[in-house]
């Protein structure tokens, strides 16, 4: 039986309350016209530390209004001052659009909200640095754009009231670490100017949001978290696909019936049903297929409802996009199978059902996309289908760890000098460092030994005043990206045209822009047919092969320094530096049901990635003692990390891609079995600091994944990795269990 648990929800009545004392009459008319009658309690909560000039962060669920309580704030102090201004910044230009396109449909005059994006043309920035009293932008343009050509938008910065960052969740990792430490450049350019802007926050459910808000601006913040909206009952089933006895997949493992083709089937018959429903998958291409097998579908029966069928994802044109909404919104389209684009932000409200096919990664992600059904006074169907994944089995065989659990911690790690060093760079263009700003808005000691590097490479200079960027015309923004590793950018180029598809990013792009490589560029396939790393340039050719490609990489880990280190009896735990040295050496061509047609050598370089990891290891007379045989010891290992690494994200927001690891019955460094899962970015991520600080939760979930699975040596729902060096080779599922037994209960002791 596929469905492996089924909980409903009940409905939330709503908490309304009067508007603050302080609300503009206009303003309140304006919203009311809007259809916002009274706020909701944590509306008029957090707009009322916004307005007393407390930094505050909004964290509550998909549909609760938090727009609101920026909203009210920002209004009522444009309203009192009309000399004020405020800039609102959001991880995406669609996102930035829908909010823009609300505030100009409540119609106040003065406020003269503007974009300021890659699609603004000059005359309009030029308009809106001289004219708009709240620009709508985003952290690339902030960065490359206005911090650095500051003294031209002085006239705004110095007028500034409010800043507000909304999905504040979506700053996490690298990018999170460098938006940290561009919000601290902001403000500190706003002080230049004399300005003291308070600063709004709106996120998903995260864990200890005040704690993430304040590493993510530097400053103190208050948190919101008591939603006050109603919400419908909603029932959430948890499905798992069954196992095809007649396929097998690598090494002969089972493979389960894929989540995209569960999931279309799922579409169709609710579309047969008359239930306006959205089907959440991870590519582009996956929505235009789950698409068109779910029309496929809907046409043996009712051929009518075919054009009630759509794809949505990044990529379409913003007509196209609205469009598609307003159907949605109408009823005229009943089933959309969609990107993570309509997860954040757009306002599609009162769906009957939603389909998650895999889980999205993190818990505040689920949530998001089920929200987007029951929002009305109807119940609502959430289905979560999962993929051959060791996190999608954890969680559909423990409902608990997903309804009603906290959701996963949001990591960054603002002082990683891979991400400071660029950083302080652009902050010593924009204005001189002093010694003052080292200590008390970059980190202090962190920000020094990185200052003291870059004079050291002629990079900066050192006068008695502070650190100074030695050219008055050169601006470094433009060459750092805030999105990436740090390692630069590939561009994905067609050969026969010259057309730029895209980029990939230096550290990834020799596993997923190598020679061979089928590569997506929004729903069209390309193959990649050269890789110049040095040029940073990779050569690709339109094709539409039945397959896709997984790189296979072979990596070897050195210790550089041990931060942290605690001992249980026969196992020790560590946190700290280390080498990593990864080669991609060849990949696999794999059909859509994930079968292997055949493995290619490739002839890559070696890269070096200077990172974090959490390591442990175990004696070698207690993995005898548990019966685990030397020979066996390697393959029990091996399973334990792929399996770690596939939970971890369950404990903090992050891709099982962002993270790697290795397992050896002898290494170097410790002369012991060890198992590392390391930070897949330079100078880490915070993400193995995360798991070492929840080692047992995570070892402990970990093993109830593999033991939950129902194959019988392994398989991608448990112990087989997508990105595994060797193959999938060796893989001890019962010797990982025991492994996990031993360390779990060496910390428990």
């Amino acid at each position: 039986m596929p469905l492996r648990h089924a909980v409903r929800l009940p409905p939330r009545a709503g908490r309304p309350v009067d508007w603050p004392g302080w609300a503009p009459p206009a303003v309140v008319r304006s919203l009311r016209a809007a259809g916002v009658e009274r706020p909701w309690s944590h509306q008029a909560e957090g707009a009322e530390h916004a307005h007393a000039g407390r930094d505050v962060v909004v964290a509550t669920g998909t549909a609760s209004g938090k727009s609101l309580v920026y909203q009210l704030p920002v209004l009522a102090r444009l309203d009192a001052d009309p000399r004020a201004t405020a800039l609102y910044l959001s991880p995406t230009k669609a996102l930035a659009a829908d909010q823009l396109r609300s505030l100009r449909a409540l119609d106040l005059p003065g406020v003269r909200p503007a974009p300021v994006d890659g699609d603004t043309s000059m005359e309009e920035r030029d308009w809106a640095r001289h004219h708009s009293r709240w620009i709508f932008s985003n952290p690339d343009m902030l960065h490359r754009s206005v911090l650095p050509w500051h003294a031209r938008w002085a006239t705004f910065l110095r007028r500034l009231e409010y800043v507000v960052v909304d999905e504040c969740h979506t700053y996490r990792g690298v990018f999170g670490s460098h938006v940290a430490l561009l919000l601290r450049r902001l403000l500190r350019v706003a002080r230049r100017y004399g300005a003291a802007p308070t600063v709004v926050l709106a996120s998903a459910t995260v864990a200890r949001p005040a704690e993430f808000a304040s590493a993510l601006t530097g400053r103190e913040v208050v948190a919101v978290t008591e939603d006050g909206s109603p919400s419908a009952g909603r029932t959430v089933a948890l499905w798992e696909p069954p196992l095809l006895p007649e396929l097998t997949g690598e090494n002969g493992a089972p493979v389960r019936r894929p989540a995209s083709t569960e999931s279309s089937r799922m579409l169709a018959d609710l579309v047969l049903e008359g239930a306006r429903s959205l089907a959440f998958v991870r590519s582009r291409r996956g929505a235009e297929t789950t698409a068109l097998s779910a029309q496929r579908l809907v046409a043996e029966i009712d051929p009518d409802l075919v054009p009630r069928i759509s794809a949505y994802r990044g990529g379409y044109l913003p007509e196209e996009r609205r469009a598609l909404e307003a159907a949605l919104m109408r009823g005229e389209l009943l089933g959309v199978a969609t990107t993570n684009a309509l997860e954040l932000g757009v306002d599609i409200a009162g769906l009957d059902a939603v389909v998650v096919a895999g889980f999205p990664g993190t818990r505040a992600s689920f949530w998001q996309q089920a929200g987007r059904a029951g929002r009305a006074s109807d119940e609502a169907l959430v289905v979560l289908v999962a993929r051959d994944d060791p996190m999608d089995t954890y969680l559909v065989h423990h409902p608990r760890a997903l309804i009603g659990a906290p959701v996963e911690a949001c990591v960054l790690d603002p002082s990683n000098p891979y991400v400071l060093a660029p950083q302080l760079v652009c902050a010593a263009a924009e204005l001189p460092l002093t010694a003052e700003d080292v200590e008390s808005t970059f980190g202090g000691a962190a920000a020094e030994e990185v200052l003291a590097e870059l004079v050291e490479d002629g990079v900066l200079r050192r006068r008695p005043a502070g650190w100074f960027w030695p050219s008055t015309r050169e601006k470094p923004a433009g060459s750092v990206d805030i999105r990436g590793s740090g390692l630069g950018q590939v561009a994905l180029v067609e050969a026969g045209t010259g057309r730029m598809l895209g980029t990939a990013d230096g550290a990834s792009a020799p596993g997923t822009a190598h020679p061979g490589a089928v590569y997506l560029h929004r729903g069209e396939s390309y193959v990649v047919d050269e890789l110049d790393l040095d040029a940073g340039v990779a050569l690709v050719h339109a094709e539409d092969p039945n397959w896709r490609t997984d790189a296979r990489s072979t990596s070897d880990v050195e210790i550089v320094a041990v931060r942290e280190r605690s001992d249980h009896g026969p196992v020790s735990v560590f946190f700290g530096d280390v080498r990593v040295t990864g080669q991609v050496v060849a990949y696999q061509r794999r059909t859509p049901d994930g079968t292997v047609l055949d493995t290619v050598p490739l002839d890559m370089p070696a890269q070096t990635l200077e990172t974090r990891s959490v390591w442990y290891t175990i004696a070698d007379d207690v993995l005898a003692a548990a019966g685990i045989e030397p020979s066996h010891v390697p393959g029990a290992l091996h399973a334990a990390e792929h399996a770690a690494i596939g939970l971890l994200p369950l404990f903090a927001i992050c891709d099982r891609w962002d993270i790697g690891g290795l397992s050896t019955a002898l290494h170097q460094d410790t002369g012991l079995p060890t198992v590392f899962v390391h930070d897949g970015h330079p100078g880490g991520a915070g993400l193995a600091e995360r798991g070492h600080a929840v080692l047992e939760r995570w070892l402990r979930a970990t093993r109830q994944a593999i033991r939950d699975c129902g194959c019988r040596t392994g398989c991608p729902s448990c112990v087989q990795s997508p990105k595994c060096g060797n193959g999938n080779a060796p893989l001890d599922k019962a010797g990982a269990v025991r492994v996990l037994d031993i360390v779990i209960g060496a910390l428990r002791a």
